[in-house]
């Protein structure tokens, strides 16, 4: 199976560009469902050790239906597909360059969500995503954490499910990445308890904290905990996408009015919106990734670890 991968702002995006299951026709979105629900071992084994790790997002490259797409993609983790996925778009951008299969310019790209918009610019490296419209469905959501008390976030949609909370109790700093995983990992086990969901039941996968940026020249610092339980090295395309889903509810952040937002290592991405036809917002993402290998990944039969090793 070759796999190119690249990271985003510090997040992993491997993209299969051969050797992935075959999941027949249709539309993606069922093509996507059928990924979940009969090869989640294939997901398991591509990004869990011993050939990757809990962080790295799949990205299965599929061709189009559309012939005004670039491509077909569905995002995928250890445990599930994601709708959307930010930081995997624009690396799969800068991985069809590396290809040489898209230059800089406008593309856009097939996902289980919807069509997406995408910019590569000419350095090759940085690209401008411009996601599916978002929107916040809840305000000032309040659940009790165990050993902490109460945290009070939004709930909103950016391509996955969040619950951002605005003042983060503990420092965003990266030697507190220990404590803000258990502390995020507690409060979507709080919501979980208290019957806290998306639109139509879904799980609110994510958890977003908030604080001040290190770096005067950003507006925010964010941590965000991901579906498996690791946290995202970026400051996360589809939670930066709920973020100004929630700013322009509240009137803070004007449209075409840039934010720039840092992730818990300090990389950063630069975001604006414009208005959605559905009342929410467009989101655009604007980040640097890199291609770090071009490889092939070996299976083996008797391989006791060939489907990933899971902890927990």
């Amino acid at each position: 199976m070759r796999v190119i991968d690249s990271h985003t702002a510090g997040e992993p995006t491997r993209v299969v560009v051969d050797g992935g299951p075959d999941l027949g026709s249709g539309p993606l979105a069922a093509r996507a469902a059928r990924l979940e629900a009969e090869h989640i071992d294939f997901c398991a084994s591509v990004v869990l050790e011993p050939r990757g790790h809990d962080a790295i997002i799949g990205a299965l490259l599929l061709p189009p239906s559309r012939p005004d797409c670039a491509a077909a993609v569905i995002f995928f983790n250890n445990l599930r597909n994601l709708g959307m996925c930010g930081h995997a778009t624009i690396g799969l951008a800068v991985t069809l360059a590396h290809m040489g299969r898209i230059g800089p310019g406008q593309h856009r790209f097939e996902t289980p969500v919807g069509i997406v918009e995408v910019r590569l610019h000419e350095d090759g490296h940085t690209a401008s995503v411009v996601n599916i419209e978002s929107y916040r469905l809840h305000k000032d959501v309040t659940v009790e954490v165990e050993g902490h008390g109460p945290v009070t976030g939004d709930v909103a949609w950016g391509g996955n499910w969040f619950f951002l909370v605005k003042d983060s109790p503990i420092a965003l700093k990266a030697a507190n990445i220990r404590p803000l995983t258990d502390l995020t990992l507690r409060i979507r086990k709080a919501l979980e308890t208290a019957g806290i969901t998306g639109a139509d039941g879904a799980w609110i996968d994510h958890i977003e904290l908030f604080g001040p940026p290190e770096d005067p020249a950003a507006n925010s610092r964010n941590f965000v905990l991901c579906p498996g339980g690791a946290y995202d090295r970026s400051p996360c395309g589809t939670g930066c996408s709920a973020k100004l889903a929630c700013l322009a509810a509240e009137g803070d952040l004007a449209p075409g009015e840039e934010w720039v937002q840092e992730s818990v290592i300090g990389s950063t991405y630069r975001i604006s919106y414009r208005p959605g036809e559905n009342g929410g917002v467009i989101p655009t993402i604007t980040g640097q990734a890199f291609v770090t290998s071009d490889a092939h990944l070996i299976f083996d039969p008797a391989d006791p670890y060939r489907t990933g090793i899971r902890s927990g």
